[in-house]
């Protein structure tokens, strides 16, 4: 016992001040919302369009917009960009209620704020949020940035937020992977015991829209085509911060 409240004492404070104080510093690997300065885009080039794997480019009366929430942030845009002009920034902040807010300009850049649930939602959630999540289909890589957020360096606890085994005690479903035809049926027996209020929060691509599985015969392909999705958080995977800053932003517990 002596010896664990020594080395508590030498490793001092774990968790990330985050968000009272700024963000850590990502990683320079860190793929967040892509930007490209369109204005030296060459005419009727559409290089980075015909890359996407999952056609989350497109061009819409002239502007090329992309889907965050289909973007699997894989590069192949910016690799396959003429002008060298695609980047993928250290935007994190890139969670929307609405599904049609992840369609966005490419030739526009920073945070995408989520709405915060209404007041009724948060006066009955009060100052706790208990979640229950379901991998329905998923790689695994969603599911492991989620589950560090229980760890002592991110502690979503101090938030009240807290994941439990039995959707009857839950809050929240947090839904990952594509949702295959095997899991629909688990998927929507999950919700239906969980009881209201009741919100369905979609995190990854393969939740959004499907992901890389999208079209495929095995696959719903995302959360909404099963369930009505509260919240959209966009990645693959999606960082912990953009994860726990969309859950947040949606409680109305920070402001920036």
């Amino acid at each position: 016992m002596l010896r664990s409240l020594l080395t508590r004492l030498t490793q001092g404070h774990r968790t990330i001040g985050y968000p009272r104080q700024a963000p850590p510093a990502l990683s320079d690997r860190y793929q967040g919302r892509p930007y490209a300065d369109t204005s030296r885009c060459p005419n009727g080039c559409q290089a980075c369009v015909q890359a996407c794997p999952v056609n989350a480019l497109h061009t819409n009366n002239g502007q090329l917009e992309v889907d965050l929430g289909a973007c699997l942030f894989c590069t192949d845009c910016q690799t396959a960009c003429p002008e060298k002009i695609l980047e993928f920034t250290p935007e994190f902040r890139m969670a929307s209620r609405d599904r049609k807010g992840l369609v966005v300009p490419l030739a526009e850049k920073g945070a995408i704020t989520p709405e915060a649930f209404s007041r009724e939602i948060r006066r009955l959630l009060g100052r706790s949020l208990k979640i229950r999540v379901v991998s329905a289909g998923g790689c695994g890589a969603c599911e492991a940035d989620v589950n560090v957020l229980s760890t002592i360096g991110w502690d979503w606890g101090r938030f009240g937020i807290q994941v439990v085994a039995s959707p009857r005690h839950a809050d929240v479903l947090l839904l990952t992977g594509p949702v295959t035809n095997n899991m629909e049926l688990a998927v929507q027996k999950t919700y239906a015991a969980m009881a209201e209020p009741k919100l369905v929060v979609a995190v990854g691509s393969c939740a959004i829209a499907g992901g890389p599985f999208a079209g495929h015969q095995s696959v719903r392909g995302g959360a909404e085509q099963v369930l009505k999705v509260d919240l959209y958080i966009p990645g693959c995977p999606p960082h912990p911060l953009s994860i726990l800053e969309g859950l947040l932003q949606s409680l109305n517990k920070i402001k920036h």
